[in-house]
């Protein structure tokens, strides 16, 4: 668990493609977050997670590999951002491959040679100790720390972390350590491929941090960025656009699509973005459930208002469409908006922190009891086969999503009708009107309280 209100040091991983970046990344972060694929060039835009490392607290970056051949604009874009992260980092991770020292690989060891004292030089796929002897050949590229890996095979990967440790307390204490705050708030952005997610990330960022592009999945990994935003320090997430399963076809977007929808657990409010132009799909709803499922808070989004020429009547009739399409998400705020103009994007933000505030906090539970005390008075209980109905207790259990628990007197028999009245309440009196509420009966044999 990385403790809230830390600064943490960067340690960024570089190299060119389908040395195992990713897999390094993974295996350090202690989970699945970067993709990892043998086709090169998987990995195009920096990936980052506060992570613990050997007792450590580290904000880890994958960056996307560097090419010296670059068959688009994305590879120059690409290349770019790897290069932004070395200034940026405390540490830099060169993972180069055991088998072979490529002109790619050459490339790189010029770019991060004026950063080599706080450098270390990673040899990949080591898999077996027969293969140790090729780790000296590396010694002749004149760096200081050199140490042989099997990220697939997790070999001497407690080595290199006690080694990463050593080196970043000593650049803290000689005063070199580049630190970054944890967030306030982390937003995830999800929605159908193309609706939008990159340019709104990029317009909150007002930096164009995520390949912006017509062709649909141009984004495959989840990319971070962070701003703030009336003293709150915001971590913002745009995820793989999400598209039916039918048309997942290659592995890599296979796992996109599944990381998009694990990142729900990992923020604290979800944007579901839809785009006016196409329509509210069915797709849509698919997305909505995951977001239910899970107990996320959630802020409806609906983008490109801008195609309409800003037509309140249009707008409207698209607002009213996306409450018909999600009753169950009847108590999310509906913000439309134009990613591309920055039109309502505060109005967004808004919405967004008052959803945060909403999912973490918590009520006493006398003051639960006070208010269950009235409510019961105003509406009483029926009565079920000639015998009275009660509820005894309600406390609160559990934030993000709230979650309560009530005591009745007998449970399987007592009506949804009055649960919902109790969360109707609990939304009114206690201002959860924003957010999912869970409600779970308890049975109880105790007298009433």
């Amino acid at each position: 668990m990385i403790n809230d209100n830390r600064t943490l040091p960067v340690v960024a991983v570089v190299g060119r493609p389908n040395v195992g970046k990713s897999t390094l990344f993974n295996r350090l972060y202690g989970k699945r977050r970067s993709i990892t694929d043998p086709t090169p060039g998987v990995t195009r835009d920096a990936i980052e997670e506060a992570c613990t490392v050997a007792g450590k607290d580290i904000l880890l970056v994958d960056t996307g590999g560097y090419k010296l051949e670059r068959d688009d604009s994305f590879d120059e874009i690409v290349a770019e951002r790897s290069v932004a992260q070395l200034d940026r980092a405390s540490l830099i991770m060169l993972v180069l491959d055991g088998g072979e020292l490529t002109a790619e690989d050459e490339a790189m060891v010029d770019m991060v040679r004026p950063y080599s004292d706080r450098l270390i030089v990673v040899i990949n796929k080591i898999d077996t100790p027969e293969k140790e002897p090729l780790v000296w050949d590396f010694y002749s590229l004149g760096f200081e720390h050199v140490i042989g890996v099997s990220a697939a095979h997790n070999r001497n990967i407690s080595e290199l972390k006690e080694t990463m440790v050593k080196r970043l307390n000593q650049l803290a204490k000689e005063g070199k350590e580049r630190a970054e705050i944890l967030p306030d708030l982390t937003i995830a952005i999800l929605g159908k491929p193309n609706a939008g997610k990159s340019t709104l990330l990029n317009r909150l960022l007002k930096d164009e941090r995520a390949l912006v592009s017509p062709i649909a999945g141009t984004t495959r990994d989840i990319i971070d960025g962070y701003f703030s935003y009336k003293g709150k320090s915001i971590r913002i997430i745009d995820t793989a656009g999400i598209r039916k399963k039918k048309k997942v076809k290659e592995n890599v977007e296979y796992y996109s699509v599944n990381r998009a929808i694990n990142t729900i657990e990992e923020a604290d409010v979800v944007v579901l973005l839809m785009d006016t132009l196409e329509g509210l799909t069915e797709q849509d709803k698919k997305i909505t459930s995951q977001i239910v499922k899970k107990g996320a808070g959630v802020v409806l989004a609906l983008n490109k208002i801008d195609e309409l020429s800003y037509d309140e009547e249009a707008i409207e009739e698209q607002e009213d469409k996306a409450r018909f399409l999600f009753p169950v998400l009847g108590y999310a705020p509906l913000v439309n908006i134009s990613a591309k103009e920055g039109r309502n994007v505060d109005k967004l933000l808004s919405a967004i922190v008052k959803v945060q505030t909403q999912m973490n906090q918590r009520i006493s539970t006398s003051h639960l009891n006070e208010a269950l005390r009235e409510w019961v008075d105003y509406n009483p209980l029926p009565y079920v086969s000639g015998k009275a109905l009660r509820v005894k207790y309600l406390t609160q259990v559990g934030t993000a999503p709230p979650h309560f628990l009530l005591f009745v007197n007998r449970k399987t028999e007592f009506p949804e009708f009055y649960t919902r009245y109790i969360i109707n309440q609990v939304r009114k009196e206690f201002k959860f009107s924003s957010v999912p509420i869970e409600m779970e009966l308890k049975q109880s044999t105790k007298r009433e309280f």
